[in-house]
């Protein structure tokens, strides 16, 4: 079994440019996150950090959207969460964290799509990502205690570490939403466009990112990720460590010969 096809709730498109377009389709229930849609992703994203680089089957970058015109992901799916006991609560949580995590470290920038509702599970599925584009028709936030529980998914940790505690506490307690441009000035989302202009805007960015060093790209996001939860000095050897070991590579002498020669660099992910 292809770990990329056979899926129920995802379609998986992988282009020649290497950019790879995972799309949560339940559009009936407005993409809700059920149990099987989080083993999909956790199975999917497994998947895309086994890919290669370069060459067949490769992936470079990842756009993660939902299907139809109203939602991202509006949320965990309530009929699975309201018959929840206190054991089955845990665990549905921690395979809704592992499965995020799996986003998060697959080791290609992934880019949230967010083209409508991205509430409660779906903005703790953008925030595991790392950037969001929104349409500006968006609305975002986790309203989990206006139904009496709490995010499970990363929301209490992921959203303060990119808005800051202060905000994050307020849009946790609240459970209020934000429109597109407030989540841009929070440092929530990256950018807005029109709908009908959203995907060819992340098309862009995906574009971008993918004519990059592969290796540098995937160093740089363990960099970042590692060094953003020890403290300054802990980061700093961690970034020195890995600016060494990128300086091993063949894609590394590329980029030099390359820059130096007025050219495009043609990097192998090696």
């Amino acid at each position: 079994m292809n770990v990329l096809t056979d899926f129920e709730n995802l379609t998986v498109e992988v282009g020649e440019d290497r950019i790879a377009t995972v799309t949560v389709d339940r559009p009936e229930v407005l993409n809700a996150l059920n149990d099987r849609t989080i083993a999909e992703i956790d199975r999917c994203f497994s998947g895309i950090a086994d890919a290669p680089l370069e060459g067949e089957g490769a992936i470079a970058v990842v756009i993660l959207t939902g299907a139809g015109e109203k939602a991202f992901v509006a949320g965990a799916d309530i009929k699975e969460l309201a018959s929840q006991g206190p054991d089955e609560a845990r665990e549905r949580a921690r395979a809704g964290q592992r499965a995020l995590a799996r986003i998060e470290n697959c080791g290609r920038p992934v880019i949230a799509a967010i083209n409508g509702f991205a509430l409660g599970g779906g903005l703790e599925l953008a925030l595991a990502c790392h950037l969001r584009y929104v349409s500006n028709k968006a609305r975002l936030g986790l309203p989990e205690v206006s139904l009496g529980i709490i995010p499970g998914y990363g929301g209490t940790q992921r959203l303060q570490r990119v808005v800051g505690r202060g905000r994050a506490m307020q849009l946790v307690l609240t459970g209020e939403m934000l429109g597109a441009g407030e989540a841009v000035a929070h440092g929530l989302a990256n950018g807005v466009s029109p709908p009908e202009e959203l995907m060819d805007t992340v098309r862009k960015v995906a574009a971008t990112i993918a004519s990059r060093g592969p290796v540098a790209l995937r160093l740089a996001l363990d960099a970042m990720l590692r060094g953003g939860d020890v403290s300054l000095p802990e980061g700093l050897a961690i970034e020195a460590d890995l600016f060494g070991l990128v300086s091993a590579t063949e894609d590394m002498k590329e980029g030099m010969t390359a820059f130096f020669e007025k050219r495009n660099a043609s990097f192998k992910g090696r």
